[in-house]
């Protein structure tokens, strides 16, 4: 099914779903009028951590320089973390399922789909020549570093902000996506931008740095956090939260599921995506890092960006620190 015909039947479950009951209906009896919260939701009183800390050693979006050209297909460099994987039979990738247009299940196939998705499975590709020769783990944004440090994923690729504090406990890619925060509203909301919710409470994941951002904001909203994106949409459509704040690409997957919001602001940080590994896997990096550089040069990033995302700007170009 294409990405319209998909978006077409989760706006119309969305617009059912929300939709005002009939004039004359019997009323609910015996039910509560206040909407249940999702699990997991808490409003926080202090910054969940400080936003990336200053280091001016630090250039968060350098990464490892490739080795050389990429091996062929199916014949890893001995002893190699690639080696493994191939050993194994499958790429072991985290990602999200339940950020449309970058990582999501689709509700009629009941597959994974996304940018990051067939970002994961050109890795899979370079190693196997196969690109579902891939095993995906849901992972939240809570759940990812420690699934890298437990070695449970080979990589993650989940809309993963690149920072130097993340990078203390887990090796990057360079970055093969260049977002930004902003926030959604409802249509209705006169809410320009993150300067005007303070007070007001604005919904993020834990373990987000989105998270962190809304917390840290000078107009001193009330940061929510949830387990799932998706809680979040829940929530602001239920009233529960005034807006919700993250990366322009998550934000316009929410605009395109709920025809009654709106994304509003200017972009407010940077937040460069990066694939993310263990820190003992080096060579890992620099392999996947040489497929990024070729995946840039031969149309194939531009090609998988036009497919979830539109027409694609300039690729991100690649930064190194050695």
């Amino acid at each position: 099914m294409s990405a319209r015909g998909l978006l077409l039947g989760l706006v119309a479950v969305l617009v059912a779903g929300c939709a005002p009951v009939p004039g004359g209906a019997p009323g609910i009896v015996g039910g509560s009028a206040v909407a249940p919260r999702p699990a997991g939701v808490e409003e926080l009183t202090a910054p969940p951590g400080t936003a990336d800390p200053a280091d001016p050693a630090c250039d968060a979006t350098a990464s490892l320089r490739p080795a050389g050209e990429l091996p062929p297909a199916g014949r890893m460099p001995a002893g190699s973390t690639m080696e493994r994987v191939l050993s194994r039979g499958r790429l072991v990738a985290g990602v999200d399922q339940n950020t449309y247009l970058m990582g999501f299940r689709n509700p009629f196939s009941g597959e994974l789909e996304g940018f990051d998705v067939d970002m994961a499975r050109e890795v899979a590709r370079a190693i196997f020549g196969d690109p579902t020769r891939i095993r995906f783990e849901v992972l939240t944004s809570e759940q990812r570093i420690p699934a890298l440090e437990r070695g449970d994923v080979d990589v993650v690729v989940r809309t993963m902000t690149v920072n130097c504090e993340r990078w203390r406990q887990v090796s990057f890619s360079t970055v093969y996506y260049q977002a930004g925060q902003r926030v959604l509203v409802p249509v209705s909301s006169d809410v320009t931008g993150i300067e005007a919710l303070g007070g007001r409470r604005v919904c993020a994941t834990k373990g987000s740095s989105s998270l962190v951002n809304v917390a840290n904001a000078p107009s001193r909203p009330i940061a929510v956090s949830v387990p799932d994106w998706t809680d979040c949409l829940v929530m602001l459509q239920q009233g529960q939260v005034d807006a919700i704040s993250t990366d322009e690409p998550i934000l316009a997957g929410f605009a395109a599921q709920d025809p009654y919001t709106k994304v509003v602001g200017p972009q407010f940080t940077a937040e460069p995506y990066g694939m993310a590994f263990n820190k003992r896997h080096e060579d890992f990096v620099r392999f996947v890092n040489a497929l990024l550089e070729r995946l840039r040069a031969d149309g194939t990033w531009a090609s998988v960006h036009r497919r979830w995302l539109g027409e694609p700007p300039a690729p991100p170009v690649a930064a190194y620190r050695d």
